[in-house]
């Protein structure tokens, strides 16, 4: 057995985590790893094929980007411990232990998470601590003992095409960050004399501006009235409430409702049926896994990743940060099974798809590929520790979707019956399930609804006629996880980074969460409005996208870091010191009365903010232009409505945006508004 003070020339394993090194020094030692301490940070001493092998873990990152200059633009900066750089004290020890164990090794081994983040983690430690030309690399996407052991009888050396393109990620952000932020907080400063702390980012600002953009749509919405007719028709066992019609005009609803209550009957028109295969989905992958957190349970997507992380710390699944949806034959799938078939809630699913597949076994495999790692999919090692609520739920999700991936295809009947009620026909379907297939394994993709049994040719008396009014909804309120989607949508960020920068945008008061649904507040709003006027090009998804294929390009050796690095340099220079020399201080003046640092010169009559016309403020002046547009509409539809009953229809219904119940209320407070409106 190794003491805890070797003298030298072993292999330094550097770990991302403590309790990752715990795994690895378990899977190296064989049980035999002596876990030792120094400066309250533990580390292992143990021997690996005949060879003194020291584990010891960092807490993350443990260096960050900093610059000594004041101002912007600034592009001058360095890597320092992220004490220094942030005021991250907890880093102090794990330095002080990775600094001693490093002076005596003779080898150093980056075992770190294998994606961009934890190439860079442990790449820094070796360049600064340690000697990168004695370094490898460990390569494994779930810490099992099988996988950890055979990535360390296969070491490779350091990943530059990973570590280049993480430190390039890292200067992009930074210089992005530091930059259009001192730009921000200098130029309320510059009109105010007050340091306001505000801040900005690569990939956080389009994301903020997006979501401004989409509520300010939601609080513009002038709702339209629409006319539903529905027909209550019934027959011997059947009763059926269909919708005939769905109009704009009140005039044509009444007409269409007179027509079928004369005729008085339906018929039968046809009735079809067809059976489909429905193909079982993939793998997860982090987004989809969050997405359906978030559908099933109402999880964030940064609190699902965490989940998921954690499980993947205690070798339950293989790494989460991964966009592929894919599973390669080299994962030894039967072993999986084998492993799962103990666990008392997948015995049996684990038994049943053994017979149905006959021990052939061939996942679907969808179209998204990660050159790191495969899809998530469970180890099958079993828990060892009671799981809380959402780490059962998470780990049951990933196993289920795992099984379902060899799973055959489940089989639907869709069944659709066209009614025919005179002046209009109406389609009404439903779905059931033939054969359930991989839907036996993973329920929560099962479809519902039924329709009565119906003949065709049969008839069928109307009861009732009624005609409802709607009202058109506004745009759909962002939710977490479909802010991150969207992220993914328009490919800003990364599968690591988007759940983590929407909840950046929340740290920084700029975004709230009102029942699960996100709204961005007024400094929100303030500074996304800053954003666009002034630095348009910097917060535009297509620049971010453009600089995002550039960071992969580093990835994939076809492109070098201080090429992009350079190129985003100029691109910001020219931009920062245009808007230092003629735009700080309108932009200045703009933040300050936003944030009401500053009294409005002429206040909107409604919230205070800055008017543009002596009356409203850009957002309420544009809820008057929609509520006077859409009183014309309603007009059209409605036929004889007089503009004093449209306004109170607009501060009463739901649908209504803000800014427009804020303009209505005003101007029924008003009578020269009301007036105004009529003319």
């Amino acid at each position: 057995m190794a003491g805890c003070q070797p003298r030298g020339g072993y292999v330094l394993v550097i770990a991302e985590k403590p309790k990752a090194a715990s795994k690895i020094a378990e899977a190296l030692g064989a049980g035999r790893a002596r876990k030792c301490s120094m400066y309250s940070v533990p580390y292992w001493v143990l021997y690996w094929e005949g060879r003194l092998t020291v584990v010891a873990p960092a807490a993350g990152h443990l260096y960050g980007l900093y610059t000594e200059e004041r101002g912007f633009p600034v592009f001058t900066y360095k890597w320092v411990p992220l004490d220094v750089a942030e005021g991250a004290k907890h880093v102090r020890r794990f330095l002080a232990l990775l600094a001693a164990l490093s002076k005596r090794a003779s080898v150093y081994v980056n075992a770190c998470d294998y994606d961009i983040e934890g190439s860079v983690i442990g790449y820094l430690i070796i360049r600064f601590l340690g000697d990168v030309k004695r370094a490898y690399r460990a390569k494994f996407s779930a810490l099992t003992p099988t996988d950890i052991r055979r990535a360390f009888r296969r070491l490779e050396p350091l990943d530059w095409p990973m570590i280049e393109a993480g430190l390039a990620r890292h200067e992009l952000d930074w210089l992005w960050g530091i930059n259009v932020s001192r730009a921000l907080m200098d130029s309320v400063k510059l009109v105010t004399g007050r340091r306001v702390v505000l801040s900005a980012g690569r990939v956080q600002s389009p994301t903020l501006v997006e979501a401004a953009r989409r509520e300010a749509r939601r609080r513009l919405h002038v709702p339209l009235p629409r006319f539903h007719v529905r027909v209550r028709l019934s027959a011997a066992g059947v009763r059926l409430d269909v919708l005939a019609a769905s109009v704009e005009r009140r005039a044509e609803a009444e007409r269409i409702a007179s027509l079928i209550e004369r005729r008085g009957y339906a018929r039968v028109a046809s009735v079809r049926a067809r059976r489909e295969r429905l193909n079982p989905p993939p793998a997860f992958n982090l987004s989809d896994l969050q997405m359906e957190a978030a559908r099933l349970y109402g999880y964030s997507p940064a609190f699902t990743q965490e989940v998921a992380e954690q499980l993947y710390l205690d070798s339950l699944i293989s790494y989460p940060r991964t966009n592929s949806q894919k599973l390669p034959p080299t994962i030894d799938f039967a072993s999986i099974l084998r492993g799962l078939s103990g666990h008392p809630r997948f015995a049996a699913l684990v038994s049943r798809l053994l017979r149905e597949t006959g021990g052939v076994l061939r996942p679907v495999q969808g179209p998204k590929d990660d050159p790191a790692h495969p899809a998530i999919h469970p180890t099958g090692v079993l828990p060892q520790r009671r799981l809380n609520r959402a780490e059962e739920r998470i780990y049951e999700l990933i196993v289920r979707r795992f099984l379902a991936a060899f799973a055959k295809p489940a089989v639907l009947e869709k069944t659709s019956a066209t009614i025919d009620l005179g002046v209009a026909r109406v389609t009404i379907s439903e779905v059931a399930v033939v054969e359930e297939g991989w839907l036996h394994y993973y329920p929560y993709s099962r479809p519902s609804g039924s329709i009565p049994r119906l003949r065709q040719g049969q008839m069928l008396r109307v009861e009732n006629v009624r005609i409802e009014t709607v009202y058109t909804e506004p745009p759909e309120a962002y939710t977490k996880a479909k802010l991150v989607k969207w992220m993914e949508k328009v490919g800003i960020g990364t599968e690591a980074t988007r759940a983590r920068i929407v909840e950046t945008l929340f740290d920084r008061g700029y975004l709230r969460l009102s029942q699960g649904r996100v709204t961005v507040t007024d400094l929100g709003f303030a500074v996304a409005e800053v954003l666009e006027e002034y630095f348009p090009k910097l917060t535009s998804v297509s620049m971010t996208r453009e600089f995002e294929r550039l960071l992969e390009d580093i990835r994939a050796g076809r492109r070098g870091r201080k090429e992009v690095v350079e190129e985003a340099k100029r691109v910001l220079r020219t931009i920062l010191e245009d808007f230092k020399r003629k735009a700080m201080r309108d932009a200045g003046v703009l933040l300050a009365k936003s944030l009401r640092l500053v009294p409005a010169e002429r206040p909107c009559v409604i919230c205070g903010r800055e008017s543009i016309d002596g009356r409203f403020c850009r957002f309420h002046a544009e809820a008057l232009a929609a509520v006077r547009k859409g009183f014309e509409e309603w007009r059209r539809r409605l036929g004889d409505i007089s503009f004093e009953e449209y306004l109170g229809m607009l501060a009463k219904l739901p649908q209504s945006g803000l800014w427009v119940k804020d303009v209505a209320l005003h101007l029924l407070g008003s009578t020269s508004g009301v007036q105004r409106g009529r003319r």
